[in-house]
């Protein structure tokens, strides 16, 4: 079994910051990349950020200079620091995981069960 646990949600006012973090355990041979998805509510479920086990990072252009992703992904760890939030941000925040479980199996996606984040204005 695949685990992705997530810590660091909360409250903040408009302005403010919050680091969100995520450990992947379980059996996991390999992992491709790690990042997080939001979901605010009402609204489909969209990419925040990635890190590839080789260390590129890629971003949605919402939180481009906002937001930075961090982390050792074949260490099976990454961080969000989310900087100048705003009301638009608040969401439900995931940990996403591309992971091969085994040599012989492929490559799966796992999602953590989330974390909010609440930005008020």
């Amino acid at each position: 079994q695949v685990r992705l646990a997530e810590s660091g949600g909360g409250l903040v006012q408009a302005g403010g910051s919050l680091t969100l973090s995520c450990v992947a355990s379980g059996s996991i041979f390999g992992i491709n990349f790690m990042g997080w998805h939001r979901q605010a509510p009402g609204l489909q479920r969209e990419l925040v950020a990635s890190l590839t086990s080789s260390g590129t990072a890629n971003y949605a252009d919402s939180v481009k200079g906002r937001f930075a992703i961090s982390g050792d992904v074949p260490r099976m760890t990454v961080s969000l620091q989310m900087n100048s939030l705003l009301p638009e941000d608040t969401a439900t925040y995931y940990c996403v995981a591309e992971i091969l479980q085994s040599a012989w199996d492929h490559y799966s996606n796992y999602s953590g069960q989330g974390t909010q984040v609440i930005v008020s204005s």
